[in-house]
């Protein structure tokens, strides 16, 4: 009887440490879960079934017909395409281009590093919002360094060109490393390459490499973690990105500006419309599902090198 006793206070922390181990799993997977299953659920019902109070989780009769609808609403293909062209290209841009300044600001010591630091930190810091009038501006007379302006002034020609409504006002700021969330991007790659043996980069230096050389075939392949984490990050929030992109494009906009205006554009079916009037928020969530589907696949495959690396790339909190 005492054996019995002692094996079941021996074990009782241990199961009691498991039982709540699962309990917190199974909670936060609710929580995770739960958007994901209540779009597919509601997307595959039937206008009558959105109305029926009485139908929650388990549709009557499954309808494929949203999916038709909203292929056609969204003009999926072509939308992706301009959402390939303002999002995913200025995202890789920026990978890059937040890399190179990264690493000379972790590597380098030259004058005004502290200043271009506190910059950084500063672009972390002030929300989009804030800067998008002049950005606008700007973009919208683009200058270099004010010759341009100069040259209006003095003569009345205007050389000054504007490149609202084209995919260079995500561009230009990628290729300049200063795009979305940019700042934290410089920040990531910068905390990762202070914490890179210096030895791998002395003995390229030694086999005659340059700093350009060392940095593509020996810093860059050597920094997966963080690589992986900015990869992440920089196709996710510029794919999710509307505000800027309603602003400065008025057509061929991406998905997320397709889908913050749904019940304007919806209007543009004409027909459909008169079909799905009073089950608008079933044609939504069909929406929604296939506009987050090849991002959603993309962080399937990454997902498990992007959560080993937050560990050794600098994030907290």
């Amino acid at each position: 009887m005492k054996v019995s006793t002692l094996r079941v206070k021996k074990y009782t922390p241990t199961v009691l440490a498991y039982a709540a181990r699962y309990v917190m799993l199974l909670c936060f997977s609710y929580a995770l879960l739960y958007p994901f299953v209540y779009i597919g659920v509601n997307s595959l019902k039937t206008p009558m079934d959105w109305l029926d109070p009485t139908v929650t989780w388990v549709p009557k009769s499954l309808n494929f017909d949203n999916f038709t609808v909203a292929f056609k609403y969204l003009d999926y293909w072509k939308t992706l395409g301009y959402t390939a062209l303002n999002c995913i290209i200025p995202a890789l841009i920026s990978f890059f281009t937040c890399a190179v300044a990264g690493y000379g600001l972790a590597r380098f010591k030259f004058k005004g590093r502290g200043i271009l630091n506190a910059i950084m930190i500063i672009c972390i810091m002030i929300p989009d919002p804030l800067i998008m009038i002049p950005s606008y501006n700007n973009f919208r007379h683009l200058d270099f360094l004010g010759i341009f302006g100069l040259i209006y002034r003095l003569t009345g020609t205007d050389l000054r060109i504007s490149i609202i409504n084209t995919p260079l006002v995500f561009i230009i700021p990628a290729i300049l490393a200063v795009g979305i969330k940019n700042g934290l991007f410089i920040y990531i790659y910068s905390q990762f390459f202070k914490g890179l043996p210096k030895e791998l980069e002395e003995a390229a230096w030694i086999d005659g490499a340059g700093p350009y050389k060392t940095f593509m075939n020996i810093v860059l392949p050597s920094s997966g973690a963080s690589n992986i984490t900015v990869l992440v990050f920089a196709i996710v929030w510029y794919w999710n990105d509307y505000y800027q992109a309603q602003i400065y494009l008025s057509d061929k906009q991406p998905m997320s500006v397709v889908l913050s205006n749904f019940n304007t554009n919806l209007t543009l079916l004409g027909d459909i419309r008169n079909q799905y009037a009073f089950a608008n928020g079933t044609l939504l969530l069909t929406c929604c599902l296939i506009a987050i589907l090849p991002v959603l696949i993309f962080f399937l495959f990454m997902q498990r090198k992007f959560v080993q690396s937050i560990a050794t790339c600098g994030i907290v909190g």
